[in-house]
């Protein structure tokens, strides 16, 4: 069974997520923006072998602390798309713009495209692009849990903003409407801040994307 547990982390209160296979406690950690021993912490309270880390962006709040927890435990950086590589680069700048610890740029293991699936133990997750907020921002999907991570592409009464380099408020709109949507009214999202909500909640009441 697929399981998560969402972990606040930096001044930003970024929600990052432990995701895990119960039948196996293969875990994968989705944005570590840092805090890294509290997400370490965690992880050892459920049990769980961190063998993974999965990128929605790479804004400091959501990879700040991959680089360094990729390193030091030798787990593979799995996201975002390419579209992101400007600003994995500027990781260290980010960090020190926004008083950060020092950051590490990286190159991810892999890089992800719409399409694609990840997998922890025996959990498979759908990855679509879902560019605006960042042009390499990409969500994940369980079908079967009816749950998505969406980093900063929609929120709870609120979506994300594009007023960063190479964001586009076009471009945010249409990756709601066709990628999440379709997902269903009854999936739950994980955004990257603020409480859960459902795509069906916000396509009645969001101020910026009710009744798309």
């Amino acid at each position: 069974m697929f399981r998560y547990h969402t972990v606040p982390v930096t001044p930003f209160a970024q929600n990052a997520t432990l995701v895990w296979d119960d039948a196996t406690l293969q875990a994968a950690v989705i944005d570590p923006g840092g805090d890294l021993d509290r997400l370490l912490a965690e992880a050892q309270r459920l049990g769980l072998q961190l063998e993974q880390i999965w990128l929605t962006h790479a804004h400091i709040d959501h990879a700040g602390g991959a680089g360094e927890l990729a390193r030091t435990l030798g787990l593979p950086i799995v996201g975002p798309h390419p579209g992101d590589q400007f600003w994995i680069d500027a990781l260290p700048e980010q960090s020190r713009m926004f008083g950060f610890p020092a950051a590490e740029a990286f190159t991810p293991t892999r890089w992800l495209a719409d399409g694609d699936m990840v997998q922890i133990g025996g959990c498979t997750l759908q990855v679509r692009h879902c560019p605006g907020h960042t042009p390499g921002h990409v969500v994940f999907h369980s079908p079967q849990a009816q749950r998505a991570f969406v980093g900063d592409v929609l929120f709870a009464g609120s979506i994300g903003r594009t007023d960063f380099p190479q964001g586009n408020h076009a471009q945010l709109i249409d990756s709601i409407v066709t990628r999440l949507w379709p997902m269903g009214d009854d999936t739950v999202f994980i955004p990257g801040h603020g409480p859960e909500s459902s795509f069906g909640r916000e396509r009645r009441s969001n101020p910026y994307v009710g009744g798309t």
